[in-house]
């Protein structure tokens, strides 16, 4: 007589189980792409059939796998799994390189960030170019208060990446959003430091709302030149 093995009890799966199931599903297929947004807390809570608890338990269990960056006063966002590691490794070069480490964050961002407002430049849509206003007009409202000021910052740079229509390029910029964040905040604490940034995101969003890439590629290239400075990475 041949014996087999005992199967494992089977059980149940855990509400949020199920949900982080589908999400990956998504992920997995491409329906959801590194920089898509979720649904809110609230819209997936209807869609699921589930309660607030139970889409907590999933979003966190999502961004511990490093599939989801959670951002605060944003949303939700689909980000790739090698992400966080990238992003843990950078945090640590900017908190122990010094002068240096924000002098390598500029140089990256001129490399990247001029191409990347030519390429929005070519192919922003009209949804594009009325955000990327949104986000300068915020700017305006807020240059007495710092917080607020950065992430309309953040989000007028993240929107320029949006507006290439290249999924790959928001991966790449995902992962140092933690430090474009706390560069921001020290080139705010530099006397007219905002002032300054702002001019140049208006010629930036003039450049791109007009669909001209040279320009909005000078533009980009002013204000790293301006960034470079405040920062103290000159």
């Amino acid at each position: 007589m041949i014996t087999t093995p005992a199967y494992k009890t089977v059980r149940a799966e855990r509400l949020y189980e199920q949900i982080v199931s589908q999400i990956e599903q998504r992920i997995l297929a491409g329906e959801l792409k590194v920089g898509d947004r979720l649904p809110t807390e609230r819209d997936l809570c209807a869609q699921f059939g589930v309660s607030r608890t139970a889409v907590r338990e999933a979003i966190t269990s999502l961004a511990e796998k490093g599939l989801v960056d959670v951002q605060p006063g944003r949303g939700t966002f689909v980000t790739s799994g090698t992400s966080r590691a990238m992003r843990h490794s950078l945090d640590l070069a900017l908190k122990f390189g010094g002068s240096d480490a924000v002098r390598d964050l500029v140089e990256v961002r001129e490399i990247f960030e001029p191409e990347i407002a030519a390429l929005a430049a070519a192919r922003a849509q009209a949804a594009h170019i009325a955000a990327l206003g949104e986000t300068v007009t915020a700017m305006d409202a807020a240059l007495d208060d710092a917080p607020a000021f950065i992430e309309a910052d953040l989000d007028f740079h993240l929107m320029l990446a949006e507006a290439t229509d290249n999924p790959l390029i928001l991966a790449l910029i995902d992962p140092i959003v933690a430090l474009l964040r706390e560069q921001r905040s020290q080139t705010f604490r530099v006397n007219g430091g905002a002032q300054r940034g702002q001019f140049h995101h208006k010629r930036i969003l003039d450049a791109v709302t007009r669909h001209d890439p040279v320009a909005a590629r000078v533009a980009m290239h002013d204000h790293l030149r301006q960034v470079r400075q405040d920062s103290g990475a000159a």
